[in-house]
């Protein structure tokens, strides 16, 4: 795919996303790898590295980020412009642009000038993507994080864009289906009759939750375990069940699962309260249909179920091969910021204009 090729990054703080496109704008292939950035930059240029390995030296390269966030940094600005400078060094052949929301993509050697608007833009991407098939409402569950943003008139309609605005709106949730500790989704759980709190200690993640409960997609957990222990039933019973105090026994294992279904049902109820929140800033939007995106959104399916809300997947309305569907929304932001690189894609050529509560989103030319 050496050339005209053009690949979608998403620069996670423990991931890098990956979208590959030909010269023709056709999405061929899609995949993730970790990428601890708080263990040091050298693992974005690691991973960068295993990507061109896959896939050739492509002539451009799109990318949007989170992994600023990172405390590797000192701060976002520190952490977008050393993002940047990595990339720079790690693809320096390409034509390298980085996502800055409202502003669109911006050479690389100008991020220094946004980087307010380049930190933690993804969200932005994959709703300028969405809102390209009609208003809803954007729930993009992750690994890590919840992104819930309201789309209508062919933009974002939102209330908050920096996470600090965003937590405070409702529109960022911190939990996701892999990395979100168990002891951040409750702090006490019905358990052998009764109330038992749970151990303040990293003992198990919601990816030993949602394997146990059987709706954890395969590979979506790439890290290492709590206990360093192998991705398993078992195992994840057992790191589960310490949270708490038990032990794993041989007839334990219903226990087990049925603490994790509790919890993945008080996680869907952060995700859904969130949601209300949200919505109570504008009664239409019980109307709408929810989009889903993320390795988590079949939280979103059953969100939507639950409330009678219709549901599409967030890559219902893209040309995209059958084989790749799933990932394409699993990995949306990579996918979303490639496609809007190329010349015609949807909201390529778009003019910022004002929104509710100050918020900027796009409109045609």
């Amino acid at each position: 795919m050496d050339g005209g090729a053009l690949i979608g990054l998403d620069v996670g703080g423990a991931h890098l996303k990956a979208a590959l496109f030909d010269e023709t704008g056709t999405l061929r292939d899609l995949d993730q790898w970790p990428c601890p950035l708080w263990l040091g930059l050298d693992r974005l240029e690691q991973a960068v590295a295993t990507v061109l390995a896959r896939w050739g030296r492509p002539q451009r390269v799109a990318a949007t980020m989170t992994g600023e966030l990172a405390d590797l940094f000192d701060d976002r600005a520190d952490g977008v412009r050393r993002i940047a400078a990595a990339m720079r060094s790690a693809l320096p052949a390409a034509t390298l642009t980085i996502f800055a929301g409202p502003r669109g993509l911006v050479p690389v050697d100008s991020v220094t000038d946004c980087a307010a608007a380049v930190a933690s833009a993804n969200w932005y991407a994959t709703a300028l993507l969405t809102a390209a098939a009609g208003d809803a409402i954007l729930l993009d569950v992750g690994s890590t994080t919840t992104d819930i943003v309201p789309l209508s008139g062919g933009g974002p309609r939102h209330a908050g864009y920096s996470d600090a605005e965003r937590l405070d709106s409702g529109e960022l949730v911190y939990t996701g289906v892999v990395r979100t500790p168990v002891m951040a989704v409750a702090r006490a759980v019905p358990y052998g009759g009764g109330r038992r709190a749970l151990m303040a200690e990293l003992f198990a993640t919601m990816a030993d939750v949602h394997r146990l409960t059987g709706t954890l997609p395969a590979d979506a957990d790439q890290h290492a375990t709590a206990d360093g222990r192998d991705h398993g039933i078992n195992a994840s019973a057992r790191r589960l069940l310490r949270m708490v105090g038990d032990d794993l026994e041989p007839d334990s294992l219903p226990k087990a699962r049925r603490l994790a279904g509790h919890l993945a049902e008080r996680q869907l109820r952060r995700i859904e309260d969130a949601l209300d929140q949200v919505l109570s800033r504008d009664p239409m939007g019980d109307d709408l249909p929810l989009v889903g995106a993320g390795v988590g959104r079949f939280l979103v399916r059953r969100l939507a179920e639950r409330r009678g809300s219709a549901y599409r997947d967030f890559e219902a309305h893209l040309p995209v091969a059958p084989a790749l569907r799933e990932r394409a929304g699993w990995f949306a932001p990579a996918v979303s910021v490639g496609w809007l690189a190329f010349d015609g894609a949807p909201h390529k050529h778009l003019c910022p204009v004002a929104g509710p509560a100050g918020a900027v989103s796009y409109s045609s030319d």
